[in-house]
């Protein structure tokens, strides 16, 4: 299993939506989206879990790329 990092190229503030996409396999407009009605459903709940988790998970290691991202830009 893949360890959740902070995305550093899908990155709109803190790069963790775009690290959780990527870590659940799904697009990351979909979760910006959900955290987005979330955010707004649970009156700023989420916006705190947000910051919080931003803050405990780490950045992607420099280098460290998706194998299926190397595949498909070399051919």
């Amino acid at each position: 299993m893949s360890k959740l990092y902070r995305s550093r190229k899908d990155k709109k503030i803190s790069g963790l939506c775009g690290g959780l996409a990527q870590w659940l396999g799904f697009d990351a407009t979909i979760i910006r989206l959900a955290v987005v009605i979330a955010a707004f459903c649970s009156f700023g709940a989420v916006v705190a879990i947000y910051l919080i988790a931003s803050l405990i998970v780490p950045d992607e290691p420099v280098g460290w790329y998706d194998i299926d991202d190397s595949y498909s830009s070399k051919y």
